[in-house]
């Protein structure tokens, strides 16, 4: 069996483990998300942890892990039955995984040999009493996202299929890591992840000097390593089982109770099971530092890993909690007098011993920082622009004959406004895409509109009917009853809804940089993409500027990212037209090869001119004609404005052949305003 990483060497992941481990010594706060990029050690540091975890006692030879007095599922054993100690399990759920695997199925060596039908369990029987992981669980299909939403509400796991009737326990400890970059996760089973995290590569070079250290020296001569680490890993073991033993003794007073409920109401979170997390996530981490009583510091760790994901926030909203909120609603006064000093719990967990291998207690931790994902900090998307930006019209105006270096070495970053509801922008066609809310495809689910020979939709009867019916005579019907032959069947053809990938190409060159203009393009943008998250669309950025073209942003599923990439992107210099819709015509073109079922609508959003390099305007319409040979659905959002206007970007909607669209259009809410006045 292959070595595993110690939990004690991972460097920089102290609020994950922390969490974990929280969430092991009291399985009842329910489980762990970690969101976070990608190679920062989320799956080396889950698989470490069931290796520190004390082992269990079960029922010897039970197939459902039960511990010794449970009832046994299937009748198997009785309450005397013989039992033996055996690590904690940590299974892995694949999201590619089946339905049947996740809840079990017949065993078919048992049903083909000896005609016995026989429940065979799965994934969620076999996760009791230890660890289900899965990896990248914002990609889990939707049906395995709601066996888990029951085994996790209801503790069991019952199947009825088969010819099988099972009901077994199912608790386990629920982690899951995703990259936020791939999608966020369904708001039902996020609720359900007791506490959350957010982790990034760390910053320092020292740090990241170190991790590099420590895993070569591990692939180099694994046994060694992880000896290395022996005694601070069993030391770890024995905390967290002091730390178990100690949990029922911590008193929860009702100061606590109390405190508890103003955090949860200051940060406007929904329901309730934020307090009840909360305030078991504290009284885990007071048992950790081997306390008996809840302090200030373990409400405001609780606080930190419990509310995050479920304050009510915007979209575009940044993760996190306002720690000066935090500290102001918890103030400087513990929620109780100190009671006495209990007798110091066996093993080491003493709170005052010295962690094994990292640092996990607030007290001697330092707080986090917001930081984006680059480890920089992003300004405020709505900030003001700088004072080298403040009249509402670029000092140099562009032309296309303009041989001038029009806004050229300036560049300025300005915030958007608060988003609106916009304009329904739909591909052309009807397309079978992934199901979604933006444009018709042929699914699953929908209306019916028709009937087809084959397919894979549900049976059309009545159709079916309809094409067996001439041929009854010929098939000698004499008994009432209809004779259907298999070129008779008939599947509904329903219309629906689908997914698309929603391309946006932004012009960023000094044109658009004027104070007004440039707020008012990325307000629609930021509109589009909350539109795009709800729609449940892919999204990519792509910016023109100077005299190139940059992917700002791949296509993702996270609009998050690209609300960031949107509030930091910079605007001045000449404008790179040609440049801008070829890149954006290249970007489509890998995205058809890697998912040809999900059909692009590209969004352009300049005023048309185009600066640079000898012949633009030419250029650009031999780019645009390009874009329209590819079949592209596509909408040119129209950002010139002022009494004279050139139309340039209509000509290059002609082009194109796309959909022309004037900014103040793209508010659906001010369209409708307007046809109520007229």
């Amino acid at each position: 069996m292959p070595q595993q990483y110690p939990l004690c060497a991972v460097v920089g992941s102290d609020d994950m483990t922390l969490a974990l481990l929280l969430t092991t010594i009291s399985p009842e706060v329910g489980g762990v998300l970690v969101r976070g990029e990608k190679g920062t050690a989320k799956s080396t540091t889950v698989r470490a942890l069931a290796t520190v975890l004390p082992p269990i006692e079960v029922v010897a030879g039970d197939r459902f892990a039960s511990a010794p007095g449970d009832t046994s599922p299937d009748g198997t054993w009785g309450s005397d039955a013989e039992t033996e100690t055996r690590p904690v399990r940590l299974v892995e759920l694949p999201v590619g995984a089946t339905e049947d695997r996740v809840l079990g199925s017949l065993h078919l060596s048992k049903v083909l040999a000896d005609g016995v039908a026989e429940y065979e369990p799965g994934l969620l029987a076999r996760a009791h009493r230890g660890i289900l992981y899965v990896d990248e669980v914002n990609l889990l299909h939707d049906h395995l996202v709601d066996l888990l939403l029951d085994a996790a509400a209801m503790g069991r796991s019952t199947v009825e299929r088969d010819g099988v009737s099972v009901a077994h326990a199912a608790r386990f400890v629920l982690v899951g890591t995703m990259n936020p970059e791939e999608g966020e996760l369904r708001p039902q089973l996020l609720d359900r992840f007791g506490l959350t995290v957010e982790i990034a590569a760390p910053r320092d070079p020292q740090l990241r000097a170190e991790v590099v250290r420590r895993r070569l020296a591990f692939d180099a001569d694994p046994a060694a390593f992880v000896e290395s680490y022996a005694d601070a890993e069993r030391a770890l073991t024995d905390r967290i089982a002091a730390a178990r033993k100690l949990l029922p003794e911590v008193e929860l007073t009702d100061a606590v109770l109390t405190k508890v409920a103003e955090v949860c109401a200051a940060f406007e979170v929904d329901g309730m099971r934020a307090d009840i997390v909360t305030t078991r996530t504290a009284i885990a981490h007071a048992a950790w530092h081997g306390r008996t009583h809840v302090t200030r510091a373990d409400i405001r760790q609780a606080a930190l890993l419990a509310l995050p994901h479920r304050r009510r926030r915007n979209p575009f909203d940044a993760p996190g909690l306002d720690e000066d909120l935090l500290d102001q609603v918890l103030g400087d006064e513990e929620p109780d007098p100190e009671p006495p000093m209990p007798p110091e719990p066996q093993g080491d967990g003493d709170g005052d011993a010295e962690d094994p291998g990292f640092d996990t207690g607030p007290e001697d931790s330092a707080q986090p920082t917001d930081q984006s994902e680059d480890g920089g900090r992003h300004e405020n998307p709505r900030s003001e622009p700088s004072d080298s930006m403040t009249s509402d019209e670029p000092t140099d105006v562009e032309s296309p004959g303009d041989s001038r270096p029009s806004g050229a070495g300036q560049t300025s970053v300005i915030g958007a406004a608060d988003p609106y509801k916009v304009k329904r922008l739909e591909v052309h066609g009807t397309g079978a895409g992934e199901s979604g809310k933006r444009s018709r495809a042929l699914t699953s689910n929908g209306r019916r509109i028709g009937a087809d020979p084959t397919g894979n939709g549900g049976l059309h009867l009545i159709e079916t009917i309809r094409a067996a019916a001439p041929h009854q005579i010929a098939r000698g019907r004499t008994d009432g009853r209809i004779r259907f032959e298999n070129a008779d069947l008939r599947t509904a053809r329903r219309e629906g809804r689908e997914a698309n990938l929603v391309l946006f190409c932004v012009d960023a060159s000094g044109s658009m940089a004027a104070k007004k203009r440039m707020e008012q393009v990325k307000t629609a943008i930021l509109s589009l993409l909350l539109d795009a998250y709800q729609r449940r669309d892919k999204v990519g950025l792509v910016t023109f500027r100077a005299d190139s073209a940059e992917v700002a942003l791949p296509p993702t599923h996270s609009v998050d990212i690209a609300a960031k990439r949107l509030a930091d992107l910079p605007a001045g210099g000449r404008t790179p037209l040609a440049e801008g819709l070829l890149t954006a015509a290249e970007v489509l073109r890998v995205e058809r090869v890697r998912d040809p079922r999900r059909r692009p609508l590209l969004i352009v959003i300049t005023d048309g001119r185009a600066t640079h390099g000898p012949d633009a305007v030419n250029r650009s319409r031999q780019a645009a004609s390009w874009v329209a040979e590819q079949g592209t659905s596509a909408v040119v959002v129209d950002c010139e404005q002022g009494p004279m206007r050139m139309g340039l970007a209509g000509t290059l909607a002609i082009a194109m052949q796309a959909s022309h669209l004037p900014l103040a259009e793209v508010n659906a809410q001010a369209l409708t305003g307007l046809a109520r006045a007229a």
